[in-house]
């Protein structure tokens, strides 16, 4: 989650590793990287000259994709800098004609965002592979999945509320008309099987397939309009989290696992019926002031989720996944950026 146009905050940047053990953050000074359960500082790079307003980690190795940001960028906006810390330099740089709006990366790929097109590369030497237009967009809106033996990617397609999943190890497209009003958020699940989408609206969640574009489940979030700012599955995607500007933190319980299957595609969105969270959290004075967070499924424990604030605070929460309802968390730390 980009963070750059926060003032109230040294936070330019923060975000889960692939699978959601560890979060980066990006600074006016660098870049921190901890460890989530425990929950732990594992290392910080400071720079003399300048901040970082993407960090994009590879699991937990020690290669990261950096980009510049704040009022004093460590590196140009239009730059994406492979950086090695093991090394502590940079072994590897791509440069644009714009600003770099997102990074993804799994073991094979490294894809960059721009606001009106996504290059795919080659992790190994860096090699161009693809390149694909969208309509505008500056939130850089993209997914990539992390299972390494599989290349799945989604993003917005050539109009407003448009989707275009790529599968690249079937070497096909999905195109899926997700929505009337333009795009929000969007996630992959792991294995690149299933897709999470919002409007900017924010009162409904799709989850789509992605290799026939199917709509398998819609999930209401609520009435009044809201900003998603993460969409997150658990490792099974039996479980979707959605958090919001309204500082809540939705848990929505994923049946379809028969229904896509079953049923005519023709038939199945009739039998679609909107569905209500059955979890909620509720960040501590989220009630006054709007909340920026991100949210993801931790560790072995599927009945716990760790939330990231815009603020540096993190919580790690509990629900019951016989009778939901409100959810139990402890607020363990805010993260240190002095």
């Amino acid at each position: 989650m980009r963070l750059d146009t926060a003032s109230t905050s040294e936070l330019l940047y923060v975000g889960f590793n692939q699978d959601k053990g560890c979060f980066a953050c990006g600074t006016d000074s660098g870049f921190r990287i901890f460890n989530c359960d425990p929950f732990k500082q594992t290392y910080r790079r400071d720079f003399a000259n300048g901040g970082i307003g993407i960090v994009e980690m590879l699991f937990r190795c020690n290669i990261l994709a950096l980009v510049g940001g704040g009022r004093n960028p460590r590196y140009p906006p239009n730059k994406v800098m492979i950086w090695d810390d093991h090394q502590n330099r940079c072994i590897g740089e791509l440069s644009f004609r714009s600003e770099v709006k997102a990074v993804r990366m799994s073991r094979e790929r490294v894809v960059v965002v721009l606001e009106y097109k996504i290059y795919v590369y080659n992790f190994a030497d860096l090699n161009l592979l693809n390149t694909v237009e969208t309509v505008s967009n500056p939130k850089g809106l993209c997914s990539l999945c992390a299972d390494s033996r599989l290349c799945v990617l989604a993003c917005p397609g050539l109009q407003k509320g448009h989707l275009r999943v790529e599968l690249f190890d079937m070497s096909r497209s999905t195109l899926i008309n997700a929505c009337e009003s333009a795009l929000s958020c969007l996630a992959l699940n792991t294995d690149g099987s299933r897709l999470a989408t919002a409007s900017e609206r924010g009162t409904l969640v799709r989850v789509w397939d992605t290799r026939s574009g199917q709509r398998l489940a819609e999930l209401r979030r609520g009435a009044e309009p809201a900003e998603i700012q993460c969409l997150s599955f658990n490792l099974d995607s039996s479980y979707l989290l959605v958090s919001s500007d309204h500082g809540t933190i939705h848990i929505f319980k994923l049946t379809f696992s028969f229904l896509g299957n079953l049923l005519p595609r023709a038939i199945t969105p009739s039998y679609i019926q909107s569905q209500w969270s059955f979890a909620q959290f509720r960040l501590p004075g989220s009630e006054k002031t709007p909340t920026r967070s991100i949210a993801a499924f931790g560790g072995q424990d599927r009945e716990t989720f760790l939330v990231v604030c815009a603020d540096g605070t993190f919580f790690k929460c509990r629900f019951d996944a016989l009778k939901g309802g409100e959810c139990r968390a402890r607020r363990l730390a805010a993260v240190p950026l002095q």
